[in-house]
Formats: structure tokens, sequence, C-alpha cells
């Protein structure tokens, strides 16, 4: 089955005004972009085994794929948790309040489920995706602080970036240097610079791989464009 692709744009969000999906959970809007990660993922999944949302089928599809994480992606699978009761605080499997043994096991298993790379993208991006998604998705089991970075770097994630060692570095000494009051204003400004960067360097990637004279077009095309053909 063809997994749903991710946003490939940084674009600012009608709600907080930030990136669109770095604002969750606090802001609605992206907070809703954000599920619908894995809601089209699973919409589109519904679709492949002809079966509509909300009745029995659902639901057994729902726990088929809680029982086997390894075989599907894993927006299929964080969304069939979002379908099935946790036993024990009675919220929605895998994202229940620290401690919910229940909860705290299917999320774990939720790491065995597939991550796919899309085309042109980094190596290991679609991991980063995956844990940001959830820690945005659960941020009651996690740090105020690495809620703070994990959602800012998402929508630079999405747009197929990944952070360099040396660049995760600074965040975190940044992360940790930063007063409270002034951590998310700083943080934001230090996202924003990479936003920038990586701006300008999947632009300066694009332009030399249109260039008639780049090292990656062929010979004879460079011949064709130095003679002026038509073609």
């Amino acid at each position: 089955m063809v997994r749903q692709e991710t946003d490939v744009t940084l674009r600012r969000c009608t709600g907080c005004r930030g990136y669109a999906y770095g604002g969750g959970p606090a802001c609605a809007v992206c907070r809703d972009l954000v599920d619908g990660l894995v809601e089209g993922a699973w919409a589109t999944f519904l679709r492949y085994w002809d079966t509509v949302a909300g009745g029995d089928r659902e639901r057994a599809l729902a726990e088929m794929v809680a029982a086997e994480p390894d075989r599907h992606d894993w927006r299929i699978v964080d969304a069939a948790f979002d379908r099935l009761v946790c036993p024990d605080c009675g919220g929605r499997l895998a994202r229940g309040p620290v401690g919910c043994p229940a909860c705290d096991l299917a999320h774990g298993f939720r790491y065995a489920a597939i991550e796919t790379d899309r085309r042109g993208v980094p190596p290991g991006n679609e991991h980063a995706i995956r844990v940001n998604v959830s820690v945005v998705r659960r941020p009651q089991v996690t740090s105020e602080s690495e809620v703070l970075v994990r959602r800012l770097l998402l929508p630079l994630l999405l747009a197929g970036f990944l952070p360099t060692t040396e660049a995760a570095q600074r965040m975190s000494v940044l992360m940790k240097k930063s007063p409270p009051g002034r951590r998310a204003q700083l943080m934001e400004r230090a996202v924003e610079a990479l936003a920038e960067e990586f701006s300008r360097t999947r632009r300066a990637a694009r332009g030399a791989a249109s260039s008639p004279t780049s090292p990656g077009t062929p010979a004879a095309t460079r011949r064709r464009s130095v003679r002026g053909r038509s073609r």
C-alpha cells in the first residue's frame, strides 16, 4: 500500500502564525494537521480494505494492526491505537498518562512499525518525523523542553530536513543555557535560522540540478544547450 506523503513545503499556520505543524499541541490548527498525518494514512488503509469508518470491521482492523505493528507503516499503527480503548486508563491506547501500564506497553510496541524514507530526503528523516509526531501527540509523558524542540523542528522534518549532529548539539546547548522565560523565543529564532539555511540550500541544489552546465547534466545535453539547439 502506498503510504501517505507528508508535507513538503514550509508555510505559516493560519492559527499560531508559526510554521504549520509546529504549534501543537497548544495550537488547534497545528494539532489537527499533525493528527492528519496519521488519519490520512488510516483513511487510505480503510479504502484498501473496503471498510467504512466507525463500524465493527474498522475496530477489527485496528486490533489486527495493533497485534502485528511490524507489518504496517507507523502512521497506520498510530491510527490503529487511537481507535482502541486502553483497558487500564480508559483513554486512547498508547496515549494515556505517565505510568499507565497498557499505554506504556503499546507506546513501546509502536516503534516496531515500518518507517520508509521518502525519495530525496536524508536517511533517517522518516524516523525523526515519527518520533517528533509521537512526542507532540503524547506531550504529557515528555518534558516541556523536549516537546518544545520536537514541535518546532517537525515542520522542517516534514519538508525533508534532517539536522546534523553538530546542529542538534547546538540546539541542545541553547536549550540548556536559555532562561526558562525566554526559552521558547530563543528556540524559535534558532529554528527560523535552520529553516532559512535549509531553504537556501534546497534552492541552490535545485538551481544546480536544472543548470545546463551542472555536473549532473549529461554531456550530450550540455552540448545541445551550448549550441542553442531546440530540445
